[in-house]
């Protein structure tokens, strides 16, 4: 068996998408967005990060249904290895069924998956996935929008759906729920990882994916040329708070989000050596460099190296048939 089915089983979808996701609105920015993907799928000998074609924010009001078609002709339009998905309108707005019924219905079998905003209960998953289901897109996963404090509460109980397979928190919408209790700055990248109850919501999205095997994704950062800034936000989302994806809205921010949810090369030879010793020993206790390692270090290790694939960086030799990656040296 592969070591991601014996070692993480249910877990396996935490690490089952790129660490990026990209997001843009606007035709010319979709179109680039969508080239730029290629070219570093190219670069990186896999995909790096998702584009994810916005409804909700890029369609103009009154122009619901033209942008509708329009990303889906951008989907259908997409290369074969294209990693493309898209993100409707929430599912009490007048659009929602006629985005599915139009995406998902005639571009459905070239999506990743459906990103839907403003989910606040487990009904309005459902009942998404009853319009992706409608629209014969019965296998697309779903991907929801925390933006709510009672969103958040039930965190634990969206992320349990089946159709479910990675939760986004909405910063800005989250703080303004909020009535003007939680200062602007919370929307900040610097107040973002300080203000208490925005700190709580992060965790507490993070905590439900991870206990129910999803993708917990990031959210943005609107000061998108600070580039420091942007990638000590992310290092923080991956070391601190348990995130594996985030959120770009700007091309220049891509490359410093692989870069901080990127393990470190050594980090990489470890488990690629640790590995090894386990695939010898049949998964059974072995020691290494002068510890005792089992299967609960093993898990962590293989991680290591998924995180590794999912950002791009070159993997040992003897790990990449396991990522069906051809040998090349490393660079």
């Amino acid at each position: 068996m592969h070591p991601r089915h014996i070692l993480l089983g249910a877990q396996a979808g935490a690490f089952a998408l790129p660490v990026c996701d990209h997001y843009s609105g606007v035709e010319a920015r979709m179109k680039k967005s969508l080239a730029l993907q290629a070219e570093m799928l190219e670069e990186f000998g896999t995909c790096v990060f998702d584009v994810t074609l916005d409804c909700e924010d890029g369609a103009p009001v009154g122009g619901e249904a033209e942008h509708a078609l329009l990303v889906t002709e951008l989907a259908l339009a997409a290369a074969p290895d294209a990693r493309v998905a898209v993100r409707v309108h929430p599912v009490d707005h007048p659009a929602f069924n006629a985005d599915v019924a139009t995406i998902a219905g005639r571009a459905g079998h070239r999506l990743t998956h459906l990103m839907v905003p403003k989910v606040e209960s487990v009904a309005d998953v459902q009942r998404a996935a009853d319009a992706l289901d409608a629209a014969g897109a019965t296998a697309l996963p779903l991907h929801v929008l925390i933006e709510s404090p009672a969103a958040v509460h039930r965190a634990f109980d969206i992320a349990a759906h089946p159709r479910v397979q990675s939760l986004s928190f909405g910063l800005m919408d989250f703080v303004s729920a909020h009535g003007g209790a939680i200062p602007a700055d919370a929307m900040s990248v610097a107040g973002q990882f300080r203000h208490p109850l925005v700190l709580r919501a992060k965790l507490a999205i993070a905590s439900a994916c991870h206990a129910h095997g999803k993708v917990p994704s990031h959210c943005v950062v609107t000061e998108f040329k600070d580039l420091a800034a942007l990638q000590n936000a992310a290092h923080q989302a991956a070391r601190a708070l348990g995130y594996t994806r985030m959120w770009s809205i700007h091309p220049d921010q891509i490359r410093p989000i692989l870069a901080a949810f990127a393990p470190l090369e050594r980090e990489v030879d470890t488990a690629s050596a640790l590995i090894e010793h386990a695939v010898t020993a049949n998964w059974a206790p072995v020691q290494f460099e002068g510890r005792l390692h089992d299967r609960a270090s093993y898990r962590y290790y293989w991680q290591v190296l998924e995180r590794a694939h999912h950002t791009g960086l070159p993997l040992p030799d003897a790990m990449r048939p396991y990522f069906n990656e051809p040998l090349k040296a490393r660079h």
